[in-house]
């Protein structure tokens, strides 16, 4: 091991590894188990312990200990620091991989929907799309949902500026019925836009909502031929809807 440099504090590795210890698997550990893991004598594991406690970042609870909320604050300046992009990448990279679909991050600017953070699936579609790029919101999923959470008076105000345009034979075809699509969009809470811009292509959508705000849209493109519409919303919604949560409780830090 590389010879450490004089400033290096040796007790603070130890503290970092004692807390490092804890873990989803891992989430109560006695002494010897945490002495075992940092590679510290039962005598000096137990030592950080008792002061984690009185710290207030473990509890002890019978013979062993477990973490507090108060080791969030550890990240909380970090998170607070992230862009809503930066909050985002690693859920879309687990969507994208696990669902083997494009995921992508939208947020609402114009009559556009604007790509702040994308994700592509193995394979490549007709609609080649990337960070940066606008679409028309009316015809999207993403751009839906976040029309529907517009106040009503921009809303209003939004789709008098709307200019229909048919991209396949299944784009709605008038204010009326996307005004329709809208309301039922906003009482569900998820968009879901069936070959409407691209042929072959299913959008689902989900809004990313924090303390109340809307932060943007969170959206996986589907191939028809991959997926039917009501397995995209039994199996496929809860999953976006799960990465749309984390990503809300990852940006800006912790709530409260």
């Amino acid at each position: 091991m590389a010879e450490r440099p004089d400033y290096f504090v040796k007790s603070a590795e130890k503290t970092l590894a004692v807390l490092l210890a804890f873990s989803a698997g891992n989430s109560e550990l006695t002494v010897s188990q945490v002495a075992a893991a940092t590679d510290q004598t039962r005598a000096s594991a137990r030592r950080f312990l008792l002061t984690l406690v009185d710290l207030g970042y473990l509890q002890a609870h019978g013979n062993a200990y477990r973490m507090t909320p108060r080791v969030l604050d550890v990240g909380a300046a970090y998170l607070s620091g992230l862009t809503l992009p930066q909050a985002a990448v690693g859920h879309l990279q687990s969507l994208a991989r696990e669902l083997e679909e494009t995921a992508s991050l939208c947020v609402l600017e114009g009559q556009d929907i604007l790509y702040v953070e994308r994700v592509a699936a193995p394979r490549l579609h007709a609609l080649n799309v990337s960070i940066g790029n606008r679409l028309p919101a009316w015809v999207t999923s993403m751009g839906r949902v976040l029309i529907a959470y517009l106040e009503p008076a921009e809303q209003e105000a939004f789709l008098q500026r709307v200019e229909l345009q048919k991209y396949t034979e299944h784009t709605v075809s008038s204010i009326e019925e996307l005004k329709k699509e809208l309301a039922t969009v906003r009482q569900q809470e998820w968009s879901l836009v069936n070959q409407e811009l691209d042929e072959g292509l299913r959008g689902l959508a989900v809004p990313v909502i924090r303390g109340g705000k809307l932060l943007g849209a969170l959206n996986i493109s589907v191939q028809t031929s991959r997926n039917n519409p009501a397995y995209i919303q039994d199996q496929l919604l809860p999953k976006l809807q799960g990465a749309a949560k984390a990503i809300a409780d990852d940006f800006g830090g912790r709530l409260g």
